[in-house]
């Protein structure tokens, strides 16, 4: 019994001792705290990182700068409409490679805009699934056609993905690596 009463007071001086040093410690730095926490707060409010598990760009990780307006040929992030093998909401990084006012036009699965060749529709998914072509037109106010490098990309080529209205688009992205 005594053994266990030593044990438990060296314990519990431990404990005290810790709690002295964390309020010692919380004392002198909490104004670098609130900083950082203020910092962290100003910055999830204007930017998001977003990942690439795909390889279908040749980045990994982007800054996304939410509601940054997108030109022709940035990376934009957007969110998924929730077709296919994809939830609602993730967010994807791709190239606007059209945007309002651009003429998308088909030639059998080859995608054009504005003339310039984009890519290649697949009729099968890697799993053997088959893909739907998106369709031609002119792009609307507020819609852009997105593409990227890899010739797998799930992007506008497809009906699945189709053009991504404004309301879907978190912002411009940045590659980081």
């Amino acid at each position: 019994m005594a053994a266990n009463s030593i044990d438990l007071r060296i314990v519990c001086d431990r404990l005290r001792w810790l709690a002295i040093q964390f309020v010692s410690h919380y004392r002198r730095w909490w104004l670098a705290y609130m900083l950082a926490a203020v910092g962290v707060f100003v910055f999830q409010q204007h930017f998001v990182f977003g990942l690439n598990a795909s390889p279908s760009l040749p980045y990994t990780l982007f800054l996304v700068h939410k509601g940054a307006p997108v030109e022709r040929g940035q990376l934009m992030a957007f969110r998924w409409n929730g077709a296919g093998p994809y939830p609602e909401g993730v967010t994807f990084v791709k190239i606007a490679a059209g945007v309002p006012g651009d003429r998308i036009t088909r030639e059998g699965r080859a995608f054009y805009i504005n003339g310039a060749f984009v890519s290649i529709a697949k009729t099968h998914t890697r799993l053997g699934r088959p893909l739907e072509a998106s369709s031609p037109g002119v792009l609307p106010p507020g819609y852009f056609f997105v593409a990227a490098t890899h010739p797998d990309s799930l992007d506008s080529r497809y009906r699945m993905t189709g053009w991504i209205p404004q309301d879907r688009i978190v912002g411009r992205a940045y590659a980081i690596f």
